[in-house]
């Protein structure tokens, strides 16, 4: 028989497939094409403390083998995603990760107390609704003249501190790949007592419209994912495994069961899926799928077989 269960952060996952931040919402328009509850877990879409309504202009433009986005973290805000989507989270059979992000520590650490809090008044009804915390730290330190926390690791090392000590959810870091050491950065999360790492967020990157002879974004720059950036990721997440002992959620391009067997053999825990919700509205359900037909043609039983053998 093949299993695809695996664990991380103390998190039991019926499979290696979570849907990432940006790309899922909070699950329910893709609930509505077919049976989430398939999937491993859900990162969902990125909160802050206070709403936020994105960026103006164009969000997101293709590219070759990808796409690029500059949304700005549009969303309702902690205190609304707790009040108006966590009910519907409770009924959720799949791993439940809230992302969250900040412009400043202060911003960081109450959205992790408040999230705590209610996980907290959750757990003694009897009910959960938030299995962990993925921690963004590629948000822009706004007392730093607007470099993401996830640049440099000595900044990022408070906030990590800070959050760690906020809350008692399993916390994961999402690392970016424009860090100036992203393999220190993750020895960093490990030495703060994050349960976990998850890379690699978008690529900065740019487009321009030569007609109106300006960028296409009225950022300037935006995030690269897709495909693109997939043999990047890879040995990003290859050279974080080899670093640290505490689990790796892989991700970056990710659009098959091959490329889900290459994060896993790079030594990834589980992978996260991204830009391929919008090339196949049911994906997910698609690489459970396919997952379990490539272990079951190779006899591979289980994960554990094929995790890290490089």
């Amino acid at each position: 028989m093949t299993d695809i269960s695996c664990s991380f952060a103390g998190v039991s996952l019926k499979n290696p497939i979570v849907m990432a931040s940006g790309t899922f919402g909070f699950g329910k328009e893709y609930g509505a094409l077919y049976d989430i509850n398939k999937l491993g877990g859900l990162s969902g879409k990125g909160l802050t403390l206070h709403p936020k309504a994105g960026n103006d202009g164009i969000r997101v433009a293709e590219t070759a083998s990808g796409m690029l986005n500059s949304v700005g973290l549009e969303n309702p805000g902690i205190a609304a995603f707790l009040r108006e989507e966590c009910p519907r989270w409770e009924t959720l059979h799949l791993a439940r990760i809230v992302n969250l992000g900040g412009n400043t520590i202060d911003e960081y650490v109450e959205g992790a107390r408040l999230i705590d809090e209610d996980a907290a008044w959750r757990k003694r009804e009897g009910r959960t609704a938030v299995d962990m915390i993925e921690l963004n730290i590629s948000c822009p330190n706004v007392k730093a003249g607007g470099v993401a926390y996830g640049i440099k690791t000595d900044i990022a090392r408070q906030v990590v501190r800070e959050v760690r000590a906020a809350t008692s959810l399993p916390l994961v870091v999402k690392l970016s790949p424009n860090a100036e050491d992203i393999v220190g950065m993750a020895v960093m999360c490990q030495e703060e007592q994050a349960e976990g790492v998850s890379l690699i967020n978008t690529f900065s990157a740019m487009k321009i419209d030569i007609t109106k002879r300006r960028s296409v974004f009225d950022n300037m720059y935006a995030g690269l994912s897709g495909p693109a950036i997939k043999p990047i990721a890879l040995r990003m997440v290859h050279q974080v495994c080899q670093a640290v002992t505490i689990p790796v959620m892989g991700m970056g391009g990710i659009s098959s069961a091959e490329d889900i067997v290459e994060f896993i053999m790079a030594g990834a825990a589980v992978v996260q899926v991204g830009t391929y919700n919008f090339v196949h509205l049911r994906a997910g359900e698609q690489l459970v799928d396919d997952l379990t037909a490539w272990m079951s043609r190779e006899g591979i039983q289980t994960l554990d077989e094929i995790r890290g053998i490089l």
